[in-house]
């Protein structure tokens, strides 16, 4: 007969509590115990934006599980409020805390398992005790923070960060009806995504009424004030901090187990510590991406699940494999949704990796649909390889379904070759017969074999300043919208008959709405002679999100007629 053996669990919610509930699935005689140093053991942290809003009608709902349902249902011990404070090593001992009663005491073990989380980070800024300051990491951070709000009743409520948890919390706020400001120290929000494709999101946020502040960060406070470090100054009377998470490694550093990166719990391929009877999973340790092959630490529910899995297989001597991790998040933004995968152009350019990337604007299904929308699509690969290093979607359609495709590929090691001939599903309703991901693999294919040169949106400003010959293909009613200040209008339907308007002397950048008639365009002109000539990846759309923020923030004067987004 098996020996039963006793495992100790600290930290409930998505690593915890799966990798308890996976052991018990795999065991029934052995103990399994799990400290959770909060009132709630399981819960859906990535769902607790959603209360502000009334989207989630109450906090109890975000409650997945309680310890009585851990007992009856999986004979777990799930215990509450009850703190480990220390490991003993030698003795394989924990020492808990019974955070109601004060008392403690200690239990023994036989394997015990890690999931401590990553903690919100809170500034200590001059005059922070002057405001009513808030971080959103639990059941109980959330609910105390619509109980304030519902009690202060605040003109104006302030965000600080533009991470995942910024922007929706960003967005709940405002569906409530709330004056809202989001403070960013970078540029932009939303640092999985690049420059280019977050002015979409930009955009998006001023149109929904946030007052957007980049580039800006928050020095100090006074009473119900907010200082920058610009010096500029605002009215808040409630101030949330979606700033990041720090890897809430402390007992695991207490303990005198190995650290990594960024102070996270150093783990092996099989979530093993340093330790051997100790393992840990979550956001509190570091993870292998194999795309840039270096340790990061990533803050995301579907990483930890996977972990919490593996751990509870190899105490069990299942085999494992450890695939790592590259990344892949999606969120959502008011009406436009938000995923990428893998290395931005950031990460890329500071590991040097030589690279280039295709930029894409079709349709997210068959244009005939009345719900069809534009999605915007960046594909990054390497060079001369072809392997596929990022991607980034955004867009009001499925973003997600297309960044878990190449997602998908990239764990398999593909390259862009591989989307050209991927076979998707395909009906009118769901997408179209050459998908999105299909068509970023042929931009991608044609950009690294030579068929045909491209500029970016991010180029285009400069150009016109220095009088490059620009040509836009589209139509004339088209053009009568909106256009590049500068431009030349030479339709696609009229191209052949006015070559002798082109010159070959110089170079030609031409675009369309989104790139696609001018690359037909480029290669027509290629075929008849010329070699100089250039697409502008993104076409006019992405010309106008990319220039749109600023523009209005700035007051420069635009490069465009009007913006086109529609």
């Amino acid at each position: 007969m098996k020996v039963a053996k006793k495992y100790l669990v600290v930290g409930g919610v998505a690593g915890g509590a799966s990798v308890a509930a996976k052991l018990r699935r795999l065991s029934e005689e052995d103990h399994i115990v799990m400290f959770e140093k909060g009132p709630h053991v399981s819960f859906s942290n990535c769902c607790l934006p959603y209360y502000l809003s009334g989207t989630i009608e109450k906090a109890e709902d975000l409650v997945l599980m309680t310890p009585e349902k851990f007992d009856k249902q999986y004979n777990i011990d799930a215990r509450v409020n009850n703190e480990v404070i220390a490991i003993d090593r030698e003795k394989k001992e924990v020492e808990v805390k019974d955070l109601l009663s004060g008392k403690t005491y200690r239990e023994s073990y036989d394997k015990l398992i890690l999931s401590p989380g990553a903690q919100p980070v809170k500034p200590d800024l001059p005059g922070i005790e002057k405001v009513n300051t808030f971080t959103i990491r639990n059941v109980v951070d959330i609910d105390k923070l619509q109980q304030s709000i519902q009690r202060i009743k605040p003109k104006h409520i302030t965000v600080v960060g533009g991470g995942f948890i910024g922007i929706e919390t960003v967005e709940n706020l405002i569906e409530a009806g709330y004056n809202v400001t989001l403070v960013q120290s970078p540029d932009q929000v939303l640092k999985q995504f690049d420059f280019d494709l977050s002015q979409i999101m930009h955009k998006e946020l001023i149109d929904h009424g946030v007052e957007l502040i980049l580039g800006d960060r928050v020095e100090a406070f006074e009473k119900d004030e907010v200082i920058l470090k610009s010096g500029k100054r605002f009215s808040s009377e409630v101030i949330v901090f979606g700033i990041g998470v720090t890897p809430d490694s402390i007992l695991a550093k207490e303990a005198g187990l190995k650290l990594g990166k960024r102070d996270t719990i150093w783990v092996d391929h099989n979530y093993k510590t340093s330790d051997p009877d100790i393992y840990a999973v979550g956001d509190a340790i570091q993870v292998y991406n194999p795309i840039s092959r270096e340790y990061e630490m990533i803050a995301l529910a579907g990483p930890a699940l996977k972990q919490a899995r593996a751990v509870a297989m190899h105490i069990h001597g299942i085999p494992v494999v450890y695939p790592g991790y590259i990344g892949a998040s999606v969120v959502k933004c008011f009406n436009y949704n938000g995923a990428a995968v893998g290395l931005n152009e950031r990460a890329v350019k500071a590991l040097g990796i030589e690279y280039d990337y295709a930029f894409v604007v079709p349709k997210d299904k068959v244009g005939l649909m009345p719900d069809s929308e534009e999605l915007h699509m960046k594909l990054l690969f390497e060079k001369p390889t072809g392997r596929i290093i990022g991607a980034q979607a955004i867009g009001r359609g499925n973003v997600d379904k297309r960044i878990d495709v190449i997602s998908t590929i990239m764990r398999a090691k593909g390259t862009i070759d591989h989307l050209t001939d991927l076979e998707l599903c395909y009906a009118p309703p769901f997408g179209s017969a050459r998908d999105v991901v299909n068509m970023a693999g042929f931009v991608a294919s044609n950009i690294l074999h030579g068929t045909f040169k491209q500029v970016h949106v991010d180029k285009i400003r400069s150009l016109l300043e220095e009088g490059a010959f620009v040509i836009d293909v589209r139509e004339w009613d088209e053009w009568d919208v909106a256009h590049i200040k500068g431009a030349t209008l030479i339709p696609l339907s009229e191209l052949r008959k006015r070559l002798d308007e082109i010159p070959k002397n110089r170079p030609v950048y031409l675009h369309c709405r989104s790139g696609q008639r001018s690359y037909n365009a480029v290669l027509a002109l290629q075929n008849l002679g010329y070699t100089n000539v250039y697409n502008i990846s993104g076409g006019f759309i992405e010309l106008c999100f990319y220039e749109y923020y600023t523009d209005k923030t700035t007051g420069r004067e635009p490069i465009v007629t009007a913006y086109d987004f529609e």
